[in-house]
């Protein structure tokens, strides 16, 4: 199984630096990231075009790869925090530099079309987190469980007080018995698949593998889901998450993923961030991490 490369946790002074690689964010998005990531002491930096508009990115092309090269390159920064996804994350694919980046690791957050981009970072070698962003920060409290949870991994602190951090959901009727360990590989459904093929893809042996999506019909998640299955990604895995496929008109998704784990050994665990938060739990892609699932219950360690 190979590693990954950690970054430094957060220490209370360290830089954050926000910006959009993806599409245009409503700037009171910012302001309350900004508050809460100063709340946790935080020097709280705004890249040049994090508020920028160019139709419906947050900048054209070259402004947004400027960002992102100068807070990878940023000596003093610990964090890339990307205020939204969207779409146009892959524009940045191929044209990033990571010799300075690789002499100063730092954590890149963020989910949906920021998928490209972690899966970009883990071919690099470095583990990153798929976590809330400037909207989930704004709009939930303090003691949200997916606020807290990213704010604990930041800042190198077990879990709700446990010795590792962990995440115990209630079970499924579609999870089937087993336990897997692996590196969490991921993220959105869409984003993933169409980095397939490409020096992007994850590696499917040593990888559990987690999977969301908004706004898919049922039929094309399962078209999707197909490839997998042809390609024989999912008979190499050492595990499947299945998080939240909202915003649907049709029948659920959910149940075609589903068909997908018959006569295939591997442990899967369905509705992973139902319980735990309204959009998206902090996953920390880290070396290892290790799925139980159960029909009562499941659990996923790091």
């Amino acid at each position: 199984m190979g590693s990954l490369i950690f970054p430094p946790y957060l220490q209370e002074g360290d830089r954050v630096i926000v910006l959009s690689p993806s599409s245009k964010i409503d700037k009171s998005f910012l302001k309350g990231a900004y508050k809460r990531l100063k709340s946790w002491g935080l020097e709280v930096v705004f890249a040049k075009h994090a508020g920028s508009s160019n139709g419906t990115y947050a900048g054209n092309i070259r402004q947004r790869l400027e960002d992102l090269q100068e807070a990878m390159d940023d000596e003093e920064a610990k964090v890339i925090f990307c205020s939204r996804g969207g779409y146009g994350a892959v524009h940045l694919i191929g044209k990033l530099d990571f010799t300075k980046f690789r002499q100063h690791p730092k954590w890149l957050i963020g989910f949906s079309d920021i998928t490209a981009l972690h899966n970009l970072f883990q071919q690099n070698g470095f583990a990153s987190l798929h976590a809330p962003m400037a909207r989930h920060l704004t709009v939930e409290p303090e003691d949200d469980f997916c606020t807290q949870a990213l704010k604990d991994i930041l800042f190198g602190q077990a879990l709700g007080g446990t010795e590792a951090f962990s995440y115990v959901c209630p079970g499924h009727k579609l999870n089937h018995k087993g336990e897997g360990k692996g590196v969490l590989r991921g993220g959105n459904l869409s984003v993933f698949y169409g980095l397939r093929g490409t020096p992007y893809d994850i590696p499917a042996e040593g990888t559990i593998l987690f999977i969301e999506d908004v706004g898919e019909r049922p039929h094309a998640v399962e078209r999707m889901m197909y490839n997998l299955k042809l390609g024989g990604v999912l008979d190499k895995l050492s595990g499947l998450i299945i998080g939240q496929f909202t915003e649907y008109e049709e029948n659920r998704p959910i149940w075609r993923i589903g068909r997908f784990g018959e006569g295939i050994r591997l442990p899967d665990m369905f509705r992973f961030s139902r319980r735990t938060c309204q959009h998206e739990c902090t996953a920390d892609k880290r070396r290892c991490g290790n799925t139980e699932s159960w029909k009562e219950r499941s659990e996923t360690k790091f």
